[in-house]
């Protein structure tokens, strides 16, 4: 789960800029807040979901330092780095091989300051949205 600040711009964020879908959401006036779940494919069993929680009225959070990251496997890095940009997203690193290592990888920032990686697969189950 990811706090937001601003509910319909992350999802904006996760769907017009990561290929996700929005799964289901739901409102709770009496808690004020505002849940949406996002994923590919359906969401679970076959692919997880992320939920993002919009607490009203709170428009940004301070992420920690126990956070670091969401892991998202793509195909392909330079092309997922490529689709991400045309769409107005933050790639904060471009797709490369990993320091140490051959694993290619490349890092996104969403519109809350939330790093998210892209880890490119050899074999990528069909239907993630950033291939």
């Amino acid at each position: 789960m990811l706090r937001v600040g601003n509910l319909q711009r992350s999802i904006d964020f996760y769907t017009g800029v990561l290929g996700m879908q929005v799964l289901r959401t739901s409102e709770n006036p009496e808690y004020k807040y505002s849940l949406a779940f996002l994923g590919f494919d359906g969401g679970n069993p076959g692919q997880a979901e992320i939920e993002l929680t919009y607490n009203w009225g709170v428009e940004s959070y301070e992420l920690g330092s126990a956070y670091g990251h969401i892991a998202l496997g793509v195909p392909d890095a330079y092309a997922a780095c490529e689709k991400i940009k045309a769409a107005g997203g933050n790639v904060t690193r471009e797709a490369g091989p990993v320091k140490g290592g051959t694993t290619v990888i490349a890092f996104v920032t969403d519109p809350d300051g939330y790093k998210i990686e892209l880890i490119q697969k050899a074999e990528q189950a069909a239907g993630v949205g950033l291939g």
